[in-house]
């Protein structure tokens, strides 16, 4: 009986074409983190299950993919930051800090199976990591290598948004809300979302008293400029010193986010901004692209100022972001805004016309020699199939070798999307190719 050919729901496949053009994205990625002395790293898929529960609750641990081997209790790692704690904790002796790394992996998570909602996933990931310090300026790197990455990506009309999770945590202790700060700052991220009336209305659900939800309300509706913006959190005159350090540290990190060229239209203050994860202590970022909100943030990230606590008694304080390469990709290709142009890697087909491949072969290895991209047609069929292999997948040069070929030392090359054909040596024929 044949087993019915399927994959598993939240697991994408592509096709070649669209796989050339996903590569394509993370390459981009990677040179970008790359230019700015970013290491790479690449920590195991699978991990011992305490290790990666560490920190993990609630919904994150009903996420995990967990399984038993003999008698170890092991998971898959559901991101990139949990496994770089872990990281750092085991080579630290070893380690230069602060420690750049960037990583680009798949994770895994157990999605309810919704449409653009994947359950192995790639993420590429930058983080600083301090030994115990890390100074504020780094933070304001970030927001560069993020402009950076997404023009490297091709788009020009993005707003990174910046906030402080100390500027929120200041305005609860303002407001004798401490205990339920994280509880209402995953309310208010989710402002966009589900607009001003639904966010009351969690609010009150929660258990926040009326005049606090308005002063909540007041204090993430203050808009204007990033620099009025700032003004305004002055104004508010709050006594709170995590306010104070919080506020200080914004104007920081937007001095010096302007000094390492990020242009203003780039970029703005979002006192909505709150990120979910409660490992968040400063800093946090999201990032959207202007004119497809509905895409939600395509890079995110912050401050965290004790990542390994659960490993360590050392205070490894660290900052960064990560893109959602799957997601973004598919979301990309659903709106048309990416194309996949190039059907193979190939920049050359050779076509044998003889019994014999030692010379094709030969021309094959000089070319490659030469970082060019070369594949042989080594089965046996007519010249019109040959060709329409190549046409095909759009190969855009063929070199048909047969017995006058080679005894002339010349080859001819045709390229294909133009018709044109001649007579080529070797060095003559890279030359072409290399152009």
């Amino acid at each position: 009986m044949k087993v019915e050919a399927r994959t598993l729901p939240g697991f994408m496949e592509l096709l070649p074409k669209e796989q050339i053009l996903f590569n394509q994205m993370k390459e981009k990625i990677q040179k970008s983190y790359e230019k700015f002395g970013f290491l790479p790293l690449d920590t195991p898929i699978i991990e011992m299950a305490n290790v990666l529960l560490a920190k993990a609750g609630g919904e994150t641990e009903k996420q995990i993919y967990r399984f038993q081997k003999g008698d170890n209790d092991l998971a898959l790692r559901f991101d990139l930051t949990v496994p770089l704690a872990k990281y750092i904790t085991e080579y630290y002796n070893e380690l230069s800090f602060p420690f750049r790394r960037y990583q680009i992996g798949k994770v895994y998570r157990g999605e309810r199976p919704q449409k653009g909602r994947f359950r192995e996933f790639y993420q590429c990931d930058i983080d600083i990591i301090g030994d115990g310090e890390l100074s504020i300026i780094n933070d304001a790197e970030i927001p560069s290598i993020i402009y950076n990455t997404i023009r490297e990506l091709g788009f020009e009309d993005f707003t990174i948004c910046i906030n402080n999770r100390k500027i929120l945590n200041g305005l609860f202790q303002e407001l004798n809300q401490e205990e339920l700060s994280v509880d209402i700052m995953r309310i208010i991220d989710k402002l966009e979302k589900i607009g001003e009336e639904n966010v009351k209305a969690s609010l009150t659900e929660l258990g926040v008293k009326e005049d606090a939800i308005e002063k909540i309300m007041r204090f993430i509706r203050i808009d204007g400029t990033t620099d009025e913006k700032l003004q305004e959190l002055e104004k508010l005159g709050f006594t709170s010193e995590l306010f104070k350090q919080g506020l200080q540290e914004l104007k920081q990190v937007v001095t010096y986010v302007r000094a390492f060229g990020v242009p203003d239209s780039n970029f703005k203050v979002d006192l909505t901004i709150a990120r979910g994860l409660d490992y968040y202590t400063g800093t946090v970022y999201e990032t959207f692209l202007n004119e497809y909100r509905e895409l939600g943030s395509v890079c995110s990230g912050g401050r965290y100022e004790n990542l390994a606590e659960y490993y360590t008694d050392k205070k490894l304080p660290g900052v960064g972001v990560s893109i959602g390469l799957t997601r973004l990709f598919y979301k990309l290709n659903e709106l048309n805004l990416i194309k996949a142009k190039k059907k193979s890697i190939s920049d050359v087909l050779i076509i044998p016309m003889i019994e014999d491949l030692t010379v094709p072969i030969e021309i094959a290895s000089e070319l490659r020699k030469s970082d060019i991209k070369t594949e042989i047609y080594l089965n046996n069929k007519k010249l019109k199939a040959k060709f329409k292999y190549a046409d095909k997948l759009e190969i855009p040069y063929v070199v048909v070798i047969g017995e006058d070929e080679i005894e002339e030392n010349k080859y001819k090359l045709k390229d294909m999307k133009t018709g044109n054909e001649q007579l080529v040596d070797i060095s003559q024929m890279i030359r072409i190719l290399k152009q």
